[in-house]
């Protein structure tokens, strides 16, 4: 417990929240997520001052939707985006050892 993981996750349904939810009843909250890990604030405190300081930059939770997809209300047909990842968040994976596959 307290090490820090990149995870990727799909969603099922489109509830507000899901990931947040989910990852934090499993006891491994969003790092920066001030609402639903809350009472995780000490693994916040258990990483280095690097990644510290890159979660403190990042200023929200470190949660990143690199692809989503739906149907288009008006005509149905299939829409799909993609968005890499910022240099903020790209930052707090390289503080933390971790890296986007």
């Amino acid at each position: 417990p307290g090490t820090p993981s990149l995870v990727e996750c799909r969603l099922e349904t489109g509830r507000t929240h899901q990931i947040r939810v989910h990852l934090a009843a499993l006891g491994h909250p969003l790092l920066g997520d001030a609402t639903y890990g809350s009472g995780f604030a000490a693994s916040a405190r258990r990483l280095g001052s690097r990644a510290r300081e890159a979660l403190v930059t990042l200023g929200r939770q470190a949660l990143h939707a690199g692809e989503l997809g739906f149907d288009h209300p008006v005509n149905g047909k299939p829409m799909l985006f993609h968005a890499k990842l910022p240099p903020d968040f790209q930052r707090l994976l390289q503080a933390l050892d971790l890296k986007d596959e």
